[in-house]
């Protein structure tokens, strides 16, 4: 089970604006995060990853806590390891496609199932900037998975992706999700392109 209870005061092109969530997640579960642009979907994740802290607010996963305000405690990113998808990718620019992918984890058969699920397994040995958005993407994704992490969140992870490719690696990740019992939250304006995942949604619109 995850727990969020959190306040973050966000600036907008209107002022100010707070951002109240207070959910209860179920372990494995799939939730999908809708709003307007500025409603702090963004920073909902950076929030729970521990890039960004509010005001207040506790956030517990698995009966561990990750933040509490009022306590003091605030985890550091590295000790929550939740698997983030940044919305510009954030790839290292040395590194190959494999590289990032060891980086992450030494496990070589889950590394060549991830590279084989993201259709990359041919592109090894290339650098971000040789790849394609949509490949670039699809590491992403891949790289956040190595570490098979209990909590998964991606930012806008499809974007860039074709309908085809986009529909072949939904259905993938909802079996691979289920077999790892990841939680995840997923930002999207799109809410048709994530119906094949089922899940639960949050419309943050409505958190005020």
């Amino acid at each position: 089970m995850i727990r969020i209870d959190i306040e973050k005061k966000l600036k907008v092109y209107q002022g100010q604006r707070v951002l109240k969530i207070s959910e209860e997640l179920p372990t494995g579960s799939i939730t999908k995060i809708y709003g307007a642009s500025g409603a702090g979907k963004t920073t909902l994740l950076k929030i729970i990853a521990g890039f960004t802290q509010p005001e207040k607010g506790k956030i517990m996963v698995n009966d561990v806590t990750w933040l509490d305000t009022a306590a003091k405690i605030n985890l550091p990113p590295q000790k929550r390891m939740a698997g983030f998808v940044f919305q510009d990718y954030a790839l290292f620019p040395n590194m190959n496609v494999c590289q990032h992918l060891e980086y992450a984890t030494k496990d070589k058969g889950w590394i060549e199932r991830l590279l084989a699920m993201g259709k990359l397994e041919t592109l090894t040995t290339l650098k971000p900037e040789h790849l394609s958005g949509g490949q670039q993407q699809r590491l992403a994704i891949l790289r956040a998975l190595a570490v098979k992490p209990q909590l998964l969140l991606m930012d806008e992870p499809f974007s860039a992706l074709d309908s085809e490719i986009k529909t072949g690696l939904i259905s993938d990740l909802k079996h691979m999700f289920a077999e790892l019992g990841t939680t995840v939250l997923i930002v999207s304006h799109n809410r048709q392109e994530l119906d094949e995942l089922g899940g639960q949604e949050l419309n943050i619109n409505d958190t005020n």
